[in-house]
């Protein structure tokens, strides 16, 4: 699609151009096979009623995978650890632990070996979720103006990331199952996903920020905003690569189906070498295939060109910088401007320069505190600036100000160009406690 001022809308249509280059080849025609032969083996062990755990299961087994990617990311990650939890030697069943017969000592090994497989591929799922994060995240942040503007926002999401953390520990020191872990953690990305979305609208979390967003290309914003909607870029994505990861939790749940059901008929139905035979086979199929898949689709996520580059998007959008004030500061004269502060651990924030002549060029700049009772207190000395960006986060309240110094002048008069505020604590809502995300 053609630029519009430099700037390639991100749509659609552009990204299924991008993805054109990189087809997935094939995933494996072994795993339909072994899907259709792990449910049926699972039917073997299938008895009426069946307890509540085992018939949640075998309804998700029978449902559609989820639809959005993320989602299914997460759905395996969870499977894996529910495998994982089965395959403990706790957790087998009593006949099995006691390993009184040959066959048994064999399928002790067996799913010695299975369990190390999951592990390595949980790693593997854990790793690709917090790079494709951080470089979400971090390729906004680029696009970002690199001054307080971005620390706000980065100290904004860890404060987050670590109360979403708490939350989750919270839960499990309750007593709460890998199910329940899973629920919550899927909220919290769904949370995640609201922020970024907020980010784009600067509302939220970043309404205090809404009119520092400025020099930000509008089309990345717009991206922001819409990147995870139904139908939005992203649905090019699920389009494209979201059958064989949709395959993948099937098989993945298939294999949980098929343990859980093994254990819990186990002193009726033991397991036949044919049936451990298959179990192995789609084991080894899934984690590679699950490997295969990671690593496309993480090389894939990371060269994708959502964005112009930082450097277009300063050059494009600098000169529409709005929320500026412009004045002529008389030689022998100052200027000033005052802010008032009620809440601590709010910043005062500046950026000015003096527009060029062809002498004399720089002004002086100084901020001072005065509280309640009169007494002022230097915050920034004072200093001769041609420019100056900067900010401090405030551990007082009161009376701040802003003050400029063209006194020493005796002939020139300086063109001020500046904006400043104070902007409040930025903070986000309370999480939800331990019971409430249950």
């Amino acid at each position: 699609m053609a630029s519009t001022n430099g700037l390639v809308p991100i749509t659609r249509t552009f990204l299924s151009s991008y993805y054109d280059k990189y087809p997935f080849p094939p995933i494996s025609s072994d795993i339909s096979r072994l899907i259709d032969d792990l449910y049926n083996m699972s039917k073997h062990h299938l008895q009426s009623p069946l307890p509540e755990g085992e018939r949640l299961l075998l309804q998700e087994v029978e449902s559609e995978a989820p639809h959005k990617m993320d989602e299914n990311m997460w759905k395996n990650r969870e499977q894996i650890e529910e495998i994982m939890l089965l395959l403990e030697s706790s957790h087998w069943p009593k006949t099995l632990q006691r390993q009184s017969t040959p066959e048994d000592v064999e399928l002790a090994r067996v799913l010695g070996q299975l369990r190390d497989k999951f592990e390595c591929a949980l790693k593997v799922v854990e790793s690709f979720q917090s790079k494709n994060s951080n470089n979400i995240f971090n390729t906004v942040m680029t696009y970002m103006p690199q001054d307080f503007r971005g620390t706000l926002i980065r100290q904004q999401r860890e404060r987050s990331e670590r109360n979403k953390q708490a939350e989750v520990d919270a839960l499990v020191n309750s007593g709460g199952t890998i199910r329940d872990r899973y629920a919550l953690l899927w909220k919290q990305q769904m949370e995640r996903r609201r922020t970024l979305s907020q980010l784009g609208s600067a509302t939220g979390v970043y309404k205090t920020l809404v009119k520092y967003l400025v020099g930000v290309p509008q089309v990345l914003l717009d991206f922001i905003r819409q990147i995870n909607d139904d139908h939005g870029p992203m649905e090019e994505q699920r389009q494209r690569y979201g059958p064989p990861l949709y395959a993948l939790t099937k098989m993945v749940l298939n294999i949980r189906l098929f343990l859980s059901f093994s254990w819990w008929r186990f002193e009726d139905i033991k397991m036949q070498k044919n049936q451990i035979s298959i179990l192995e086979e789609a084991v080894q199929v899934y984690v590679s295939e699950l490997e295969r898949f990671l690593n496309f689709i993480g090389e894939v996520f990371a060269s994708s060109p959502f964005f112009v580059t930082a450097e277009e998007a300063g050059a494009l959008e600098g000169i529409k910088n709005g929320g500026y004030s412009e004045t002529t500061v008389s030689a022998g004269k100052t200027h000033e401007v005052s802010l008032t502060v009620e809440t601590v651990n709010s910043y005062i924030a500046w950026d000015f320069s003096v527009l060029q002549g062809k002498i004399s060029t720089d002004i002086g700049f100084s901020v001072e505190h005065t509280d309640s009772s009169g007494h002022k207190t230097l915050m920034l000395p004072y200093r001769r600036y041609e420019f100056d960006q900067g900010n401090f986060c405030t551990v007082m309240a009161g009376n701040y100000r802003l003050l400029w110094d063209n006194s020493y002048s005796t002939f020139f008069k300086k063109a001020l160009r500046y904006k400043v505020d104070c902007i409040p604590p930025v903070v986000e809502p309370v999480p939800s406690t331990a019971g409430e995300a249950k």
